[in-house]
């Protein structure tokens, strides 16, 4: 026990006395995906600290088991975290919602039928939330396959994804469900970055069955229309990419799941990318999240949590 708790004050120690007023935090899962919520954090970006705790566990969703997959956090302007995830690996026509002021405590959790009006819907993958500071709200996109819908390449029809999305204020009201992205082939796993104004950059997953792999393109606005994509800047089955701003660079981490392992580049431009995956380390078996800024009070308490497990 006096081991556990000085690995711990050690651990705050190390947060608290850096100058930095944030700190790094991604959101994971593990599978089977049915624990729940799982949190890292990082003071440079690179090196990845597992907050051992489940931090919410499911308790939504249309299959007996519930499960949380590519939980997608994001602070509002008014202090709250804002958490979505997937519920449904099939079957489901809405995404998993609830909101935290600290990360330990947590609102009741909702479902959000967003494809409730779609009867033929298969599924709603990996919801991500943006903030638009432009126009005071939250874009929620998602991946949904519909038979018959778009045209296809190999893929079955049953695996033709596309892109959706609500916008919200409130998160108790939404807007209608409308598509966010058909570049013309299956596409999962998009991510909204914010350069400046009127100027975006969505990373996304291309899943035809020859690509599965990670591409980007640019738009003039959060809900685009955003241009042809770019060719992949990374391996063959890879997904699931979560990207942070350090310093003049972006880094982007994704799942590159065909050989196992986690990896990053970076990049100043979108265009030319740099493999930094030798220089990052993360907590075994961490999965796809998202990535944000905490203050180190609300980290503090996360560690602290630790003692009480």
């Amino acid at each position: 026990m006096k081991k556990i708790i000085f690995i711990i004050a050690i651990a705050y120690c190390a947060v608290s006395c850096s100058g930095s007023k944030d700190v790094y935090l991604f959101t994971s899962f593990r599978e089977p995906a049915t624990d729940g919520l799982r949190l890292a954090y990082s003071e440079d970006g690179y090196q990845w600290k597992d907050l051992k705790n489940i931090f919410l566990k499911p308790e939504i969703g249309f299959s007996e088991t519930k499960i949380m997959r590519d939980p997608s956090i994001v602070r509002g302007k008014d202090g709250i975290y804002h958490l979505v995830w997937t519920t449904d690996w099939k079957g489901g026509n809405g995404f998993g919602y609830a909101s935290s002021k600290d990360l330990i405590h947590w609102s009741k959790q909702e479902y959000i039928p967003v494809m409730k009006k779609e009867s033929e819907v298969v599924n709603v993958w990996a919801p991500e939330i943006f903030y638009d500071d432009e126009q005071d709200r939250y874009i929620i996109i998602w991946a949904s396959t519909i038979p018959f819908r778009y045209e296809k390449g190999q893929e079955e029809e049953k695996n033709n994804h596309r892109m959706y999305y609500v916008t919200t204020k409130d998160f108790k009201t939404f807007s209608e469900t409308k598509l966010f992205y058909e570049p013309g082939f299956s596409v999962i796993d998009c991510v909204i970055v914010k350069r400046a104004k009127d100027d975006y950059v969505l990373v996304l997953k291309d899943n035809t069955r020859p690509n599965r792999n990670i591409k980007v393109a640019f738009g003039k606005s959060p809900l685009g229309p955003f241009d042809k994509s770019s060719e992949p800047f990374t391996d063959f089955l890879s997904e699931g990419p979560a990207v942070l701003k350090k310093n003049n660079n972006w880094l982007i981490y994704y799942d590159n799941y065909g050989a196992k392992n986690y990896k990053a580049a970076k990049t100043s431009d979108f265009i030319y990318f740099e493999d930094i995956s030798s220089q990052i380390k993360l907590p075994e078996g961490h999965k796809h999240g998202t990535i944000s800024k905490v203050s180190k009070k609300v980290l503090k308490g996360l560690i602290e949590k630790e003692k009480q497990e």
